[in-house]
């Protein structure tokens, strides 16, 4: 997250069904008629009629209707650098052709299915209705072109392994919320909370740059179906983000970042609590600056909760996602290891988004339906340490064909498999004390004279495709040197944690008693989307960590502002006594 000024947009939903009265009557009896639905629904019903006698003829459409109320402000050294309101509602329309055994998104002609485009505000219904006419044509005209380009190809290229089809049949689905959901904020207030909070890091004279950003949205939306499924819902999110950066002697850029997320202001942490959150940043970028630059490594190594649950994330949950087990680009980890050990028999693993909450703590990856208007469900996907399933969209592959709700995608992105909330669990667990005692043990069995604990993750990403290497690269912040010798731990910067999956899973030796989580947003191939991971500390036997590049620019020649007669503390050098 190098760019501090940035607006996450998340999917919501809330309406009324119109075309079902007997469906929608069981879930809201009070609620007012929605002519944005209404439209959308007489659209849908004419595109259906008309394009379903084409040739080549469309066998599925859906309307996809994002309506976004977002309130963002932006402060640094405690005045305010940015503020905004706005107001956007955009559709997403998506035509499949051909017949689900094979239609135009087969293969890499995935894209080919989609056309968005902003749509009218307000409830003008003919110019509601007169966008959405556009782009259903303008994406009839795309789909048809690339079904005919997958009808040619499909003669030419070699037998795929995996023969299944290229959409799922679905029960219809009919769900809405009417419920009252918290308003995207007021600006002032968020004003206020950027200048308070920014302020509090010009007391550090070693942070070069640092700042403050709130967001709050207020999202809806509206899905409709040649099927019959009618899913509407609402949703508010209010987003931190505190961000801090410094420079060491030799150039390297050093950053720390804290998120927070909650449903309305009212619930963000307390005051005291950000302010101890900001105090821990100055003074972990301090240390920072003056750690050593850690060598390369390969030897045990602990990972705190939160560090673990991005390592999961990263380096099991993609794997994990449907359509990454066909095609002749994906890389195919786990696909033939169905009922097979993936973990050791002490773990495993579900992602599950319908928790909206753990310990505590709000799940970012928590929705009721996702993207393609399935209900979410609970999967249990490695059971014991044996691979049982997979997060499922509407694209089957061999032995799963059916969706099981986790289908997501950013507004304007086609749908694929994403995890929501991946969940680890144990049943061989220590103490932290515990933990400790055995990492040292690992390292005096394995002769190293150090062992690594990696007390804080800002992010990662891996590599699933089979035309590159199989590998990960996870990207810590705080990582301590754990001497066997009873050395006091040491503070070290500059490294990345590296590997390949199937090596990294089989050195699990133990984990903590505790989950911790984190939230974040996860970017793939269907855009971005809010995830959680929860995980307990865990013990690896062998972590691999390589240098990471970092630039030599110098240190500022002047010292900040307010702070000319500080004189700059040496930094010590890796070997100076």
């Amino acid at each position: 997250m190098k760019n501090l000024i940035r607006a996450w947009w998340l999917v919501g939903m809330t309406a009324l069904l119109t075309s079902h009265p007997q469906a929608w009557a069981s879930v809201a009896t009070n609620a007012k008629p929605d002519p944005v639905l209404a439209s959308m629904e007489r659209e849908l019903n004419r595109a259906k009629g008309e394009l379903g006698k084409m040739t080549p003829a469309a066998y599925f459409i859906s309307y996809t209707v994002h309506d976004q109320q977002m309130s963002m402000a932006v402060g640094i050294n405690g005045s305010l650098v940015t503020s905004t309101t706005g107001q956007k509602r955009t559709a997403d329309v998506i035509i499949r052709v051909g017949a689900p055994l094979q239609d135009n998104t087969h293969g890499e002609n995935r894209h080919s299915a989609i056309n968005s485009e902003t749509l009218p505000l307000g409830d003008d219904a003919d110019a509601i209705a007169h966008a959405l006419w556009r782009l259903t044509f303008n994406e009839y005209r795309k789909a048809s072109s690339a079904f005919l380009n997958v009808q040619t190809k499909s003669q030419v290229k070699a037998r795929e392994d995996d023969l299944s089809g290229d959409f799922s049949t679905e029960a219809a689905q009919v769900h809405a919320d009417y419920k009252e959901v918290a308003p995207a904020p007021d600006l002032e207030p968020m004003k206020s909370f950027v200048r308070r909070f920014s302020a509090a890091f010009q007391k550090y004279s070693h942070v070069y740059a640092s700042g403050v950003m709130i967001t709050g949205e207020k999202t809806l939306q509206r899905f409709a179906s040649s099927e019959g499924s009618r899913v509407v819902m609402p949703d508010t999110t209010i987003r931190v983000v505190i961000q801090a950066e410094t420079r060491a002697e030799d150039g390297m850029e050093l950053m720390r970042v804290e998120t927070m997320q909650a449903s309305s202001m009212d619930t963000l942490p307390n005051a005291a609590e950000i302010d101890a959150k900001v105090e821990q940043m100055a003074k972990d970028l301090k240390a920072l600056r003056e750690a050593p630059v850690a060598e390369p490594y390969d030897g045990p190594a602990l990972l705190s909760g939160r560090a673990s649950g991005v390592f999961f994330h990263e380096v099991l949950g993609h794997r994990l996602e449907g359509q990454r087990q066909r095609g002749d680009e994906e890389g195919q980890t786990f696909t033939k290891k169905l009922n097979q050990s993936v973990l050791p028999e002490f773990l495993s693993v579900t992602d599950d988004p319908t928790l909206r909450s753990l310990n505590g703590t709000r799940l970012a990856g928590w929705y009721e339906y996702d993207e393609e208007g399935m209900p979410a469900t609970k999967v249990e996907v490695i059971k014991n340490g044996v691979l049982k399933n997979f997060l499922m969209s509407r694209m089957p592959i061999a032995s799963f064909d059916h969706s099981n709700g986790h289908g997501r995608s950013q507004a304007g992105y086609m749908p694929v498999g994403r995890q929501g909330n991946l969940i680890v669990t144990s049943t061989r667990v220590a103490s932290n004390d515990e933990l400790r005692r055995s990492l040292i043990d690992e390292v005096k069995k394995q002769g190293k004279t150090y062992g690594l604990y990696f007390e804080d993750i800002q992010g990662g990403f891996t590599l699933t495709q089979r035309s590159a290497p199989q590998a990960f690269q996870v990207l810590p912040v705080m990582v301590w040197r754990v001497y066997a010798n009873g050395r006091p731990d040491e503070l070290v910067r500059g490294v990345d944690i590296v590997g390949t999956p199937l090596a990294a899973m089989s050195r699990i030796l133990v984990t903590g008693d505790k989950q911790a989580i984190f939230n974040g947003v996860c970017g793939a191939e269907s855009g971005g989307v809010a995830v959680s991971a929860a995980a307990p500390a865990i013990l690896f036997s062998e972590i691999e960590v390589q240098k990471r590049a970092h630039s030599n620019e110098r240190l500022p020649i002047l010292p900040p502002p307010g702070f000319e007669n500080e004189t700059r503390t040496p930094v010590r050098v890796e070997g100076q006594q």
